[in-house]
């Protein structure tokens, strides 16, 4: 076995930039704590604490992508792009926390000792060396002469073997439809619903007592990315499956569990999630949808009214997973309950569903600029009626809907920083391949200096997001309460897709902005990862800075 002594010098540098830059960031942490009164008072500093996040975060990023080329380097497999990587990504994070820090050293704070190692010249001279031009830019040639393709060796061999496959199934059946879905905004196609559900897709985190796969996060982590770096509805498919079946494992009763896991498992059922409403954002604990207790037919239940926004794949799903107000507006949070609504499913843009006796569901799909082919609908609830036992939990789950949901957004952004990865790779890939085969004044695109600059970096954030989420996914996997690694890959994974996407497009020149070509899809469908499961300035706020500063 190899020691650290024979790790190779750019992957040594980027430990020690990583070490320094996770002193800046508890540093600064600390210091943000006393100044929000351990976070109680996040609002009167807002700004500060979004700049906390986004350093924290970073630095975990960075921390994560370093401690992968170690551990090939431990296993005498050395990856010596991963080492490359992992030092210009150490180097920009510390960089931009440097800066942070140097520009308001009163509100920061971080302390003699840090400060001193932040201005000592070998961490300078590190700096420099990890965001040379000369070494971004041979690693975007490497990249570019690879066209894009990468590897991550993992250490479960079911997560390696599910990777394989998934990539298989999304290049060879997603891929020639993925573009015209995109096009002529249809819907994700039946077919590939029923082969996906063949695949046992939809149960990848059900335990096989239910029907499920039960996959572990990391293999699910791994199958989202790879369908999400060909179409990020492919991608999406499971998450809204995967976040009921969180609430359901969580707080359902056994009953439940057996009634709804394995047709979810098996792609009989498909999960829509109704959350958000036309006046309620991110502030959950404000939603005004109400049930009330009712009969219908001699059956106890409940009685739905309300509107519901942005409730994607609404229209194609079976069931609902519904948040509703079962008390009265003043017990906010704890005044809400999650419901399980089963409806008709609908194909086209709009649609009515009805109950005999009465009640009604319609809907009428946003028009959006990226992410078509599950459509998000606006919902009108007009005195539908469910049975007492679509309560999730039943009578103990009363007032619990909030927590339930809110662990199954956990396990989405975990997903969504899975799909932001696809889509930077992809996004990656296809400027590969342009720059590799355009040619402008005489010579290849890849050819200029400045192209490899661009995609180097390109490689090297998207690695670092990579490798933040695949750490989220193994320690939520131990511990489903660590929603902050969740938070973290998601808003990390997704502002790397948007500019990871763009910067392809600019790499297209004009005919990236033509939607003959995927890269004006995957500019598009990025824009949408930063805002569902929690807009970004929300999540860093409320989630990030929150547990950093209160612990």
């Amino acid at each position: 076995m190899t020691t650290e002594k024979t790790r190779s010098e750019p992957l040594t540098a980027a430990r020690t930039l990583t070490d320094v830059a996770a002193q800046v960031a508890e540093s600064a942490v600390s210091s943000g704590a006393r100044l929000t009164n351990g976070g109680k008072e996040i609002d009167a500093h807002q700004v500060h604490v979004s700049r906390l996040a986004q350093i924290a975060t970073e630095a975990q990023a960075a921390a994560e992508l370093t401690a992968y080329a170690e551990s090939r380097a431990d296993a005498g497999q050395a990856d010596d792009l991963a080492d490359e990587q992992a030092l210009i990504f150490a180097a920009e994070a510390l960089h931009k926390a440097r800066n942070a820090v140097e520009s308001d050293p009163d509100t920061f704070a971080v302390g003699e000792a840090v400060a001193s190692t932040l201005a000592a010249d070998d961490t300078r001279n590190l700096i420099r060396d990890g965001m040379s031009v000369t070494r971004i830019a041979a690693v975007g040639r490497r990249v570019i002469d690879a066209r894009g393709a990468f590897t991550a060796a993992l250490d479960d061999e079911i997560a390696n073997m599910t990777r394989d496959h998934a990539r298989e199934f999304a290049r060879t059946e997603v891929a020639p439809i993925a573009q015209e879905m995109h096009r002529q905004d249809h819907l994700f196609p039946e077919d590939l619903i029923t082969k996906m559900a063949g695949l046992g897709l939809f149960g990848s985190s059900i335990p096989e007592s239910y029907g499920g796969t039960e996959m572990g996060l990391l293999t699910m982590v791994v199958l989202t990315e790879e369908l999400s770096t060909i179409s990020l509805v492919a991608g999406s498919l499971i998450t809204r499956s995967e976040i009921l079946t969180r609430a359901l494992l969580a707080g359902g009763t056994e009953a439940q569990r057996e009634t709804w896991l394995p047709r979810i498992a098996a792609g009989e059922l498909l999960v829509g999630i109704a959350v958000t409403e036309p006046d309620v954002g991110s502030d959950v604990a404000s939603l005004m949808c109400k049930a009330a207790p009712g009969e219908r037919d001699g059956v106890k239940g409940w009685v739905i009214d309300g509107a519901k926004a942005w409730a994607t794949f609404a229209g194609r799903a079976n069931i609902l997973a519904l948040l509703a107000r079962t008390g009265d507006a003043a017990s906010g949070a704890k005044g809400l309950s999650l419901f399980i609504v089963p409806k008709d499913p609908y194909d086209g843009h709009s649609f009515e569903h009805t109950q005999p006796g009465g009640g009604a569901i319609s809907g009428i799909a946003n028009p959006t600029p990226g992410y078509r082919g599950m459509h998000s609908f606006t919902l009108a609830i007009d005195n539908y009626f469910v049975p007492e036992d679509h309560l999730v939990g039943g009578e103990d789950g009363l007032g619990r809907g909030f927590y339930l949901q809110m662990g199954g957004f956990a396990a989405g952004r975990l997903q969504t920083g899975a799909r932001a990865t696809g889509v930077s790779q992809a996004s990656v890939e296809k400027a590969c391949h342009y720059a590799s085969d355009r040619k402008q004044f005489g010579k290849p695109l890849a050819d200029y200096q400045l192209t490899q600059y661009k995609i180097g970096r390109m490689s090297a954030h998207t690695a670092a997001g990579r490798h933040l989420t695949y750490a989220a996914a193994r320690i939520m996997q131990s511990d489903e309460r660590a929603n902050l690694e969740a938070a973290m890959c998601k808003v990390f994974a997704s502002d790397v897709a948007v500019w990871v996407s763009q910067e392809a497009m600019l790499i297209h020149g004009g005919w990236g902005y033509s939607e003959e070509d995927p890269i004006a899809r995957y500019t598009v469908d990025a824009l949408v990862l930063p805002i569902f499961e929690g807009v970004k300035p929300i999540v860093e706020l409320k989630v990030i800075g929150r547990q950093l500063l209160s612990q």
